[in-house]
């Protein structure tokens, strides 16, 4: 059973969420998500916790030299099979094979030049060894209001167990 995202009133949590709607729409133009027409001016604790139930996965790492994964929301944490503790201790080049890491090395390069990609398809390794193949999946750099990056991110409502 996925517990919901720990101490959602947290800073961090708040802040970061900002973060990664911030400059998705900052760099595509287009927000993230519709999923708080309902409430206009969500609390920075509804707007957390509408995007860690949304029906798309998100996931996203820091800046470090070896990336370590800061974020997942409940659909992500599904398919990666892993908790909030676990996956946020583990580093992003995990998600991924062992022969898919230069590929996904590639794309985060991309990312890092162009700002986002919309485009991406790969294939992904949960904890338990499942695979699954991720589709339409956009990725971008995460930056704040100052444009100082922050890591970045990654969003995709299709997928299919391999």
């Amino acid at each position: 059973m996925l517990k919901e995202i720990p101490a959602t009133s947290n800073g961090f949590h708040w802040e970061h969420v900002h973060n990664l709607l911030w400059s998705y729409e900052h760099f595509l133009g287009k927000p993230l998500f519709d999923g708080h027409s309902d409430n206009p001016s969500p609390s920075q604790a509804e707007l957390a916790q509408v995007v860690y139930s949304a029906p798309f996965a998100l996931v996203s790492h820091g800046v470090e030299s070896e990336p370590v994964f800061n974020y997942a929301n409940k659909t992500a944490l599904f398919l990666f099979a892993m908790d909030w503790t676990e996956f946020t201790k583990t580093p992003s080049k995990y998600s991924a094979e062992s022969v898919s890491r230069v590929e996904r090395a590639d794309l985060l390069a991309r990312v890092t030049r162009d700002n986002y990609i919309d485009d991406y398809r790969g294939v992904r390794i949960a904890k338990n060894g499942v695979r699954f193949l991720i589709e339409q999946a956009v990725v971008w750099n995460v930056v704040d209001e100052q444009l100082n990056k922050r890591g970045q991110a990654a969003m995709f409502s299709h997928w299919q167990f391999l």
